[in-house]
């Protein structure tokens, strides 16, 4: 099959891959039907918050290059105007406004962000239409053909009504709505992609085509990339996994992949990578004969590592290798030494007045998430302190602290892979 019949195929087998990979949550009518047509073209909007990508937003990445490779034609979308809002989606409270100089600052890192993760893609500015456009034509144009009670019952507006929202964020969605329409008619632009907390202003573009064209557009949308316990990664979630490695060190960013919990695995293979099914699957069988060497983890981290930061995987996992060949070896000296410099840095102060209790400790080297996280864990005999468990609730002694070349530190660890040198101060 050849030319136009096979770009046809290619594209109407796009909406079951990204099913198989988990990728879709949420699809407009008659998606399937029009992607069986042929080659489409779809966008992800993206509002330039922060000076760097993080693993959530990867995500909607990885759905524009399995478009790319259906024979598609992806854009992205930077919002460089509906930046200056902010999207109220997925949050609890207003977002800060950001100064022009900042936000133009963190749109053209990201720019360069997306032009390495997916070459060859068409990046915009929603700023090109939005900064000169009318408020009197804006809310001829567009507000007329929204209801406030269906505006209301948006889930990213519902979510705000008893704390509270302001009405420039509850316009966020008709500006997103004229990107859409806007790129309808300027880029042939027919689907809208992102993450589920998109939805409702997705479908807001989709109901202003119909309305001002006569004509039918689609949405797309995948779940959001959570932690096992659900939560949201980002920046005001605290958790982020950044792209940039001057934010994020780059054995942090591989092992945040290899330490992906083993119920997770299998699903962040086929949301993030490339593999084929059967690749996957040999992947898993081969955890399942040997769970200790986490051999799915490491493929995973790797795929990712490579397509984020090209090279760098050979090399961070031979450093891996060299340090964590010693993790059991009884001196905790040298065990700390050597696990320094591959893993985030921590410290905590000591008050000789008040010596902490285990529970603090490891909520300041980030293995738990509260200390009531932590007397949980501890009770479980899942958290150590220089490799034994602490009594829950017990003050710690300054004499556990273990003095090293690079200053005073202690060793945590969670379960049998998760270490974090938690570096002492005040005992100096």
């Amino acid at each position: 099959m050849t030319g136009k019949h096979a770009a046809q195929a290619k594209t109407g087998g796009l909406l079951e891959e990204l099913a198989w990979r988990g990728l879709v949550q949420h699809q407009t009518p008659g998606l399937a039907g029009r992607l069986a047509q042929g080659p489409i073209t779809a966008y992800v909007g993206f509002d330039p918050t922060a000076p760097s990508l993080q693993v959530g937003n990867l995500v909607p990445v990885v759905m524009l290059e399995h478009l790319r490779r259906a024979g598609g034609k992806p854009i992205v979308l930077l919002g460089g105007g509906t930046g200056m809002i902010g999207d109220p989606s997925g949050k609890q409270t207003e977002r800060p406004l950001l100064d022009r100089p900042v936000l133009e600052a963190n749109r053209a890192a990201q720019e360069r962000q997306f032009k390495a993760l997916l070459p060859g893609v068409e990046v915009l500015d929603n700023a090109a239409w939005l900064g000169g456009l009318s408020l009197v034509d804006f809310l001829r144009d567009v507000g007329k053909h929204f209801t406030i009670s269906i505006m209301l019952q948006k889930e990213s507006v519902k979510a705000r009504l008893e704390e509270g929202i302001s009405f420039t964020e509850f316009s966020y969605m008709l500006l997103q709505a004229y990107d859409f329409f806007h790129l309808y008619r300027s880029h042939k632009c027919e689907m809208q992609m992102g993450a589920s907390d998109q939805w409702g202003n997705i479908t807001a573009g989709v109901e202003l085509i119909r309305r001002r064209e006569g004509r039918e557009a689609h949405g797309l949308c995948a779940p959001l990339f959570t932690t096992a316990s659900g939560a949201k990664f980002g920046k005001s979630a605290g958790n982020a996994v950044w792209i940039d490695q001057s934010l994020t060190s780059p054995v942090e960013f591989y092992n945040f992949w290899v330490n992906v919990e083993d119920r997770d695995v299998e699903r962040c293979l086929r949301m993030f990578t490339l593999r084929s099914r059967e690749d996957i699957s040999q992947l898993m069988q081969q955890h399942a004969a040997n769970p200790g060497a986490r051999i799915p983890h490491h493929a995973l981290a790797t795929d990712v590592t490579e397509w984020v930061r090209p090279g760098t995987a050979p090399e961070l996992q031979a450093a891996l290798r060299s340090v964590f060949s010693d993790i059991d070896a009884a001196d905790l000296e040298l065990t700390i030494e050597k696990l320094i410099p591959t893993t985030p840095q921590r410290s905590f102060q000591w008050d000789r007045a008040n010596p902490p209790k285990p529970e603090d400790l490891f909520v300041a080297g980030g293995l738990a998430s509260s200390r009531g996280d932590a007397r949980r864990l501890l009770a479980g005999k899942g958290l150590y302190l220089n490799r034994t468990v602490p009594p829950a609730g017990a003050a710690v002694s300054h004499t556990e602290v273990v003095t090293t070349a690079q200053g005073k530190y202690l060793l945590l660890q969670k379960g049998k892979k998760t270490y974090q040198p938690l570096r002492i101060t005040g005992l100096e």
